[in-house]
């Protein structure tokens, strides 16, 4: 029976040290480690993104919205409208839609990657530009690199997996 009465008292001060434990971070230092804006002498964020066999590098400074990659305009270089929305999805996410310019260089892999490398390009520049946009940008899963790349094919096989046609006769 005495150890049905010590309970409540243990609970009691179980909830007293957690008051205690709750208080402590604000009295002391912040939970999370405060980041700093990362920018270059021309006030600009530089970052890389990646996707398939893509790799992006991308500079993110402040301005009218205008997104230039490999010097030709978005429009110009991505002609389908599904990877000029996959490329601006982080702006939007953000609440920061056509307030900054984006300088953009892509080498390797097909369009499509090279979209998803400049997306995961100016994620990373707009965390180091301004790293309060870290949690929702992570939460969205933009920070993110997507690791999916192409099986190699192997031998004795036609493709990765794909085997020869079987011939009965």
């Amino acid at each position: 029976m005495s150890e049905q009465t010590s309970v409540p008292q243990t609970t009691g001060t179980l909830a007293d040290l957690k008051a205690l434990v709750q208080g402590t971070p604000a009295a002391g230092e912040a939970a999370a480690p405060l980041r700093e804006a990362k920018r270059d002498a021309q006030g600009r964020s530089y970052a890389t993104g990646r996707r398939k066999d893509a790799v992006a590098r991308v500079w993110v400074k402040p301005g009218k919205g205008t997104i230039t990659i490999n010097d030709k305009p978005i429009g110009r270089y991505f002609a389908r409208p599904v990877l000029r929305m996959l490329i601006t999805q982080p702006f939007l996410v953000a609440d920061r839609y056509q307030q900054f310019d984006v300088n953009a260089t892509v080498v390797g892999g097909g369009l499509s990657g090279q979209a998803g490398a400049v997306r995961h390009g100016i994620s990373r520049a707009l965390t180091n530009y301004e790293p309060e946009l870290r949690p929702i940008l992570k939460k969205a899963g933009f920070l993110t690199r997507d690791p999916r790349v192409v099986e190699r094919k192997k031998y004795g096989k036609a493709k990765a997996r794909r085997s020869f046609q079987f011939s009965k006769r």
